[in-house]
């Protein structure tokens, strides 16, 4: 079996795959709250006692495993400012006593699944005219804001890392610029993550109007994001409605930066938690416009193809099927 899992800092999905053929079938699948635990050998030490507990799973071999984790990884570490601990990968191949671990940064890992998931797992933005064989660029927003790119060196795609969403901030729009003032008296770094994720929504609420204040706001457990998102969806908070708004006009904008920092031509894949719940604002043309942009590439940007990624399980998959061809 492969164990798999795809850890954020709000939740982690962990699962075991069994081998059919050239694929993998998900046998087991648990969803954890990250933060609910001191580590993360105590979460897969949690999730493999679920696991024994299922008699259909008797007896578990374990020949593999891979995790996609928010944050840098880099010599079989991980870095995260968006996690509460670090992840280890030697003392993790102690723990489960196995020699195959594969630890890759969760956009990376959602990039890795895009070639194993069906159409349906996929709404078309803007069909585009793809590159053949051009670069490919993930984005995504959640607790925090991953990139990773799709390179086509000859034969198949490589992944590589990006860390655009720790970049400054850069606005677009007058309102946008006094958002980051506003920011800035609040923060050492106005980072675009600290915008583009779901605590970012909140951010925008308060710069709208800050008379405005919802109980999530003030709950230790509360998910002001949600909260926000599902008002102004619903349309029941003109604030809400409008931070929503202005969250996506934001989105598309970044999108569209990243598009033109990686010239992505052969498609941009957006994916992450948020996206999901938020679908009717991206389908909306407006976030297509801003995604275009006005700037001299408008044109070009207009014509990779735009898709967003609805399997909350990519990362996981990735990490699977990576574990699973991994070259001892």
């Amino acid at each position: 079996m492969i164990l798999a899992g795809d850890i954020g800092g709000t939740k982690g999905n962990v699962a075991l795959f069994e081998q059919e053929g050239s694929g993998l079938r998900l046998v087991f699948r648990r969803r954890f709250a990250t933060r609910e635990y001191a580590g993360f050998d105590a979460l897969i030490e949690d999730f493999l006692h679920h696991a024994g507990s299922n008699e259909a799973l008797r007896p578990m071999e374990i020949a593999a495993a891979g995790f996609g984790v928010a944050g840098v990884v880099t010599d079989g570490r991980h870095y995260s400012e968006n996690l509460p601990w670090l992840v280890d990968v030697s003392a993790l191949k102690q723990k489960l006593r196995l020699k195959n671990i594969v630890l890759l940064n969760d956009l990376a890992a959602t990039a890795l699944s895009l070639e194993r998931l069906p159409a349906s797992d996929l709404v078309s933005l803007n069909p585009g005219v793809p590159e053949p064989n051009g670069t490919r660029g993930v984005i995504a927003a959640g607790t925090g804001l991953g990139e990773a790119l799709l390179f086509w060196d000859g034969s198949k795609y490589r992944v590589g890392g990006a860390e655009g969403g720790q970049a400054d901030f850069a606005p677009r729009t007058v309102r946008q610029t006094e958002l980051l003032r506003h920011l800035q008296t609040e923060l050492d770094h106005v980072s675009c993550e600290e915008i583009v994720s779901g605590r970012g929504f909140r951010r925008i609420h308060e710069f709208l109007d800050s008379s405005v204040h919802h109980e999530s706001f003030d709950a230790a457990s509360g998910n002001a994001a949600g909260d926000i998102t599902q008002r102004g969806l619903a349309k029941s908070c003109p604030v809400c409605v409008e931070t929503l708004d202005f969250w996506t006009e934001i989105f598309a904008g970044a999108t569209g930066n990243f598009a033109l920092h990686t010239m992505t031509l052969g498609g941009i894949y957006i994916a992450g938690g948020v996206p999901m719940k938020i679908l009717p604002k991206l389908q909306d043309p407006a976030f297509f416009k801003s995604f275009c942009g006005s700037g001299k590439l408008a044109q070009l940007v207009a014509r990779i193809p735009l898709s967003v990624v609805t399997n909350e399980d990519a990362p996981m998959l990735g990490a699977a099927y990576q574990a699973l061809n991994f070259d001892l």
